[in-house]
């Protein structure tokens, strides 16, 4: 686990510095195709401001956009209760908790390190979770906090959306502009084109790189937390029951929750290659697989 951490950590850092060169690649074509090298410069001042947005102001976002609102300790008094015990057995601190008025039963947590979290669950997931189910549902949650991922998913959610926002503009206005701005080294405009096709391609594949080893690693941790494997694989399995997706699901945000909130739970192996999750089943026989 302590190898893990310091992988997401790295990892932070990589993803930051991949999404900085795919914005510049994507500003260098868009300044030769318009022949306008002030693109560029724009490029840079965007990939910098938006790598230290997705750094301290992911998580407000990714709240935001899942209408997440604070959880009153008056309101959820047992829910504060059960995050508050187990904090204090994983040595963390309690992170803040918030509630999403949704019927669909998940939760994800979300922040840059342990200090700075959150924690949201929805509704639907308080009310057909037992104590014991929702028990292992909040130490999973922890564990990501406790193993650092919130901090690699968290900036995904941001980064994401922004690599995706350019290439579309990108695309737009190729087509857009007329054929004199397009003249020129003809293999050169064709690499702007692929760029702006590939480029949100290529942010769905850093997103599904953050790996679905990370959520067998947070049922396992979560499951040592409260000594209970069973809690959580019954969780998932009345998660899974339901298949509605959720009211505002967002697929920059996916990978973020502890079921895919598409209500998508068990699918062929070829959407579960492309998936964020891996498939409840297999995560419900390994937790067994622990007792």
């Amino acid at each position: 686990m302590y190898n893990q951490i310091s992988a997401n950590k790295r990892n932070s850092l990589f993803i930051l510095f991949l999404f900085f060169i795919i914005v510049i690649a994507i500003g260098y074509f868009l300044a030769y195709v318009y022949d306008s090298p002030g693109l560029l410069i724009i490029a840079v001042i965007v990939s910098v401001i938006q790598a230290l947005v997705a750094y301290y102001q992911s998580d407000k976002i990714a709240l935001a956009v899942s209408g997440a609102h604070e959880a009153k300790r008056s309101d959820f008094t047992e829910l504060h209760r059960l995050i508050e015990n187990l904090a204090i057995s994983s040595g963390l601190p309690k992170p803040k908790i918030y509630v999403i008025n949704d019927q669909a039963p998940n939760a994800f947590a979300t922040g840059r390190d342990p200090k700075n979290a959150s924690i949201a669950v929805t509704t639907g997931l308080l009310e057909r979770l037992n104590k014991t189910e929702l028990q292992g549902v909040l130490a999973h949650e922890l564990s990501h906090i406790g193993n650092y991922d919130i901090r690699l998913m968290t900036i995904v959610v941001v980064l994401v959306g922004v690599i995706a926002l350019i290439s579309d503009w990108g695309l737009r206005t190729f087509f857009w502009r007329d054929r004199d701005s397009r003249e020129g080294s003809g293999y050169l405009v064709l690499i702007a084109l692929a760029l702006y096709i590939l480029a949100p391609i290529s942010a769905l594949l850093i997103q599904l790189a953050i790996s679905r080893k990370r959520e067998y690693l947070a049922d396992a941790t979560g499951s040592l937390m409260t000594r209970y494997p069973e809690g959580l694989a019954s969780a998932l399995e009345k998660i899974s029951q339901y298949k509605k997706p959720m009211a505002r699901q967002n697929r920059a945000t996916a990978h973020l929750y502890i079921s895919e909130p598409s209500g998508q739970k068990d699918q062929s192996w070829l959407v579960t290659a492309f998936s964020t999750h891996p498939a409840i089943k297999d995560r419900v026989n390994r937790l067994r697989k622990m007792l």
